[in-house]
Order: structure tokens, then sequence, then C-alpha cells
């Protein structure tokens, strides 16, 4: 482990001077940077003779693959070798990896920094990518500034609490229909156009909601569950806009990393404290990930 850290070090120190700066992706965490023009997932590994082997999860990599100039780098035993593969490109292969029921892939290079893919003999050349280091200062994005990570990362919980309503049967509306996720508009992902109307609710707040579950009854539509994501701003404006569904039984969410300022919120609504419920985007990702693996083990075994 400690090798680890120490390459992680190395990495971070010859980025410096190659004379990229360094800034952590707080909001990615997992050993995620914007090193120059590009946001950077690091991965490190000792060499131990035959390969060089990675463990990468899921929604980890999802994350990264949804920011900016994005790229997965990986150290291979040396600062010195360094593997700088763009996240689309590695999305794309990751079906050819193997992986547990977790989302934890295995990720392999051979000493020739050959990317090991399913099949016997079957490798993916990544010479293109070895101490390739102006990927990371791109022209393409040179003169412009990288899209804000915060803003990206929530729609990217938008994007995976609509897909766990539709998984689970719901009728699924989101205010934010041009933001992207994993490269879909989530105009793309919902299935509601247009908000409904509620008879008890303030239809300007309803319909500015992050994300509503709407259970389909006769002819209408009742607001089972509501999230307001609240990753970039303070948590205030999501319980206000929550508030428009308190004369239903709905169960209203926040999803914010801030226990502290949700608590001073929600005391403040001193009638409404217990609708309201928090919840870490973390575990957002990690039921996202558990509703997708579910349906892939329905599939293998024709359920």
């Amino acid at each position: 482990m400690r090798n680890y850290k120490k390459l992680l070090n190395d990495f971070l120190e010859l980025s410096v001077q190659k004379g990229l700066n360094i800034n952590p992706l707080s909001i990615v965490r997992s050993n995620s940077y914007q090193i120059g023009q590009a946001n950077v997932l690091v991965r490190t590994a000792s060499d131990l003779g035959k390969r060089y082997f990675f463990g990468l999860n899921y929604i980890n990599a999802e994350e990264i693959y949804n920011l900016d100039n994005s790229f997965f780098a990986f150290v291979c035993g040396n600062a010195e070798f360094v593997i700088f593969i763009p996240s689309e490109t590695l999305i794309k292969l990751l079906p050819e990896i193997s992986h547990d029921r977790n989302g934890e892939y295995k990720i392999n290079f051979t000493r020739d920094f050959e990317l090991v893919l399913s099949g016997k003999e079957n490798r993916f050349d990544c010479s293109n990518f070895l101490n390739n280091w102006n990927l990371l200062q791109s022209k393409n994005i040179q003169n412009s500034k990288l899209g804000s990570a915060e803003k990206k990362i929530h729609s990217v919980i938008q994007g995976r609490l609509i897909e766990i309503g539709n998984i689970r049967g719901y009728s699924t509306f989101c205010p934010d229909k041009s933001k992207k996720f994993n490269k879909q508009k989530l105009q793309d992902l919902i299935t509601l156009k247009k908000c409904p109307e509620l008879q008890f609710s303030d239809y300007n707040s309803l319909r500015n909601i992050d994300v509503i579950w709407f259970r389909k009854i006769n002819k209408g539509f009742y607001p089972d569950y509501a999230f307001e994501v609240e990753i970039t701003t303070g948590v205030w404006s999501g319980f206000g806009r929550l508030a428009a569904l308190t004369d239903y039984s709905t169960k209203m969410y926040i999803v914010t990393n801030e226990n502290r300022r949700f608590d001073q919120v929600s005391n403040s609504f001193p009638n409404l404290r217990n609708r309201y419920l928090r919840i870490n985007p973390d575990n957002v990702g990690l039921l996202y990930s558990a509703e997708k693996s579910l349906i892939q083990l329905r599939k293998d075994f024709n359920l």
C-alpha cells in the first residue's frame, strides 16, 4: 500500500516538473485531479514481473467519463511509464474486460503496454498513449476553460436517479433536459417530457425539482419520490422546491455531503423536519450500480 502512495506522489511530482498545474477533484475523489487541461483519474500498480494489474471501479470510471477532456492515467511500476488512455476509449473497451459483481474491473497491461482483453491473445495496443503527456494539454481546449466538474457530477447524479426510477417502473421527470449523462441528454432518459400538474402543488416549484418519480394512477400521476441534488449550492433551495410536495405523501430526498448544513436547514422547518431525508451522493452511485447489476443477472439467468 505504501508503494502505491509513493507511485502516486512520484506521478504528481513529475506532472509539476512538466509544468502542469494540479488541482484535486474532490467531487470525484478516488485519486482524481485536474492536471493541465484535463481531468485525470490516476491508478498505480507495482512491477510484479509479468503484468501490471489495476483495479478500477465502474462508478468512479463513469464519473470521470462524464467530465471534459478526461483520461485514466495508469502508472506502471514507475512514474516514467504512464499510460494515458482517453476515458471514452476505455469505457468502450470495458465490456471486454473481466469484472466482479460489484463493478470492479481487472485492468491488466502486458510488459509491452498492451491492454489485456477477453479472448485468447486479444490485446489493445496502448503504445500511442504511453508517456503521452501532451494529451493533458489538448490544443482543442487550450484556450477555453474546462467545464465545472461539480456541475457535470450534478448531471451524473440526476442521470443515475432517472435510470433507477426507470428500472423500477416509475414515470420519471427532470427539468434539465439538455444536460448529459453518459453522452445522452437527460431528455432522452426521462419518460415524461412535461411535468404533470398536481392539484395541491405550486407548479413553478414542482417542475424545477431535480428528479421526480411518478406513479401512474388512473388518468394522472402521483409523486412517490422526489430528489434535490445539492452538491454545488447550499441546501436551502432544494428544501424550498421540495416543499411544493408537502401535501402529498411523497418521500423527499436531499442528495448532499453537507450533513451539518442539512441538519441546520431541516431544523428550520420543525413541522416538516421528519419529511426530509438526506442521502449521500456516493450511495446514489452504489444503488445505481446494484440496480444495473441486478438487471444483468436477470438477463444472465433468463429470469
